[in-house]
């Protein structure tokens, strides 16, 4: 990490802390590729491994990006005794932990946590455990009855021994990849085999391509079963053309793909022209929503139903910042009176229209993974084809164009 860019980024579904350690920091160019001839980015500590800002027609591909010791601490069940609610496991042999307090902390370079919540596999198949979702841990109250090996107040009967169980924290540091207000990207045979958040988040982007793009293990002899905190492919309030094919998805803990707007909430109607609208999304905030021009639906709040007629930005200026960036609150005047359905009293979001992708999702894997197959929220038309939906854990493919 000594020498490695620091700055600061506003990442849409992440934790937002700033300023980020960064491996690869691209921004401002046009016309480039960047070809990792087969090569693997190994990454410690907490990092964001890679940022591509503000560019155009820009290529990466051949090359995989990893960590030396994830934040997931990967455990296995030796013993569970379901008579008195007590299990034994050992953490995987890369795994750092202590125990403060009879309470187990797995650590870093520069990080440290407790595991909150977990994902359980079945250690021939990896498949995760038939009928489960989240489950509770057992990190507290614990005890190290040998080098390695620790006993746990800990209730489940579906742990049975040879589990594995990947314990994860709260926080979404940052994805693997980033890419913000690009134009004309493409990503090809890329592996992410791990990523503190998401595989790749693109936000406020115009056409972006992902071929044979994977986030996955590193065959049947990687002693890991997980491979990312969070999605594997996460677009926020992008458009143009979103297509993503040839793709593995497999062990990740949250949905394959997630594509959305990110809504605000009306604060204030100030005149029949004017309103005050903020960012309600505690991970979501801080970067650009809308430009003079583009064309907003508004919806009610407690439905997320279309009310009233579109509108088209007439200026946008953040309120409590300076700068766009950083912000969570906006000042919007519009071209048109607002529709009348818009009372002060209301309850009432904006959409970006003019910021929703079309997309294309064809000849994928998704397997064994946590959450939802393919979630799409998107007003423009979704075409998913010819993809392998194998042991998801929820729908294989949500649809909410609202």
């Amino acid at each position: 990490m000594e020498g490695a860019v620091v700055r600061s980024y506003y990442i849409s579904n992440h934790d937002q802390i700033n300023p980020k350690t960064i491996g690869f920091d691209v921004e401002n160019i046009e016309n480039f590729t960047i070809n990792g001839n087969g090569a693997s980015f190994i990454f410690h500590g907490s990092m964001l491994p890679i940022a591509v800002t503000n560019c155009k027609d820009i290529e990466l591909k051949n090359f995989a990006v990893d960590f030396v010791n994830p934040h997931i601490a990967q455990v296995k069940i030796l013993e569970n005794d379901t008579t008195n609610k007590m299990i034994i496991y050992e953490p995987a042999d890369w795994v750092k932990y202590r125990i403060d307090s009879n309470r187990l902390v797995v650590y870093g370079d520069h990080w440290e946590h407790t595991p909150v919540r977990g994902i359980g596999f079945e250690e021939k198949t990896r498949r995760i455990i038939f009928n489960t979702g989240d489950i509770a841990l057992g990190t507290k109250n614990i005890a190290e009855i040998e080098p390695g090996v620790i006993k746990a107040p800990w209730d489940d009967p579906k742990l049975i021994p040879g589990s594995v169980v990947a314990m994860r924290g709260s926080g979404r540091p940052a994805p693997g990849i980033f890419l913000e207000k690009c134009v004309d990207t493409r990503l090809k045979n890329i592996t992410v085999h791990y990523a503190e958040g998401m595989g790749l988040l693109a936000q406020n982007c115009d056409h972006v391509l992902l071929d044979g793009f994977k986030v996955a293990l590193k065959g049947n002899d990687d002693p890991r079963y997980y491979t990312t905190q969070a999605d594997a492919t996460h677009f926020s309030g992008c458009k143009g053309l979103i297509e993503i094919k040839n793709g593995l998805f497999e062990n990740m803990m949250d949905d394959a793909i997630n594509v959305h707007g990110t809504y605000l909430k009306i604060m204030e109607k100030l005149n029949n022209r004017t309103v005050k609208a903020r960012y309600m999304h505690h991970q979501s905030w801080g970067f650009e929503w809308g430009y003079p021009g583009d064309t907003v639906q508004f919806l009610r709040a407690s439905t997320l139903d279309n009310i009233g007629l579109p509108n088209c930005i007439y200026t946008i200026q953040p309120l409590d910042t300076q700068t766009f960036f950083g912000v969570r609150e906006f000042e919007i005047i519009f071209t048109d009176t607002l529709d009348p359905v818009i009372r002060k009293e209301g309850n009432f979001g904006i959409e970006n229209l003019s910021w929703t992708p079309h997309v294309i999702f064809s000849h994928n894997i998704i397997r064994n993974n946590r959450a939802r197959g393919a979630l799409f929220s998107t007003p423009r038309k979704t075409l998913v084809e010819n993809n392998v939906f194998d042991h998801t854990s929820g729908s294989a493919i949500l649809l909410n164009p609202k």
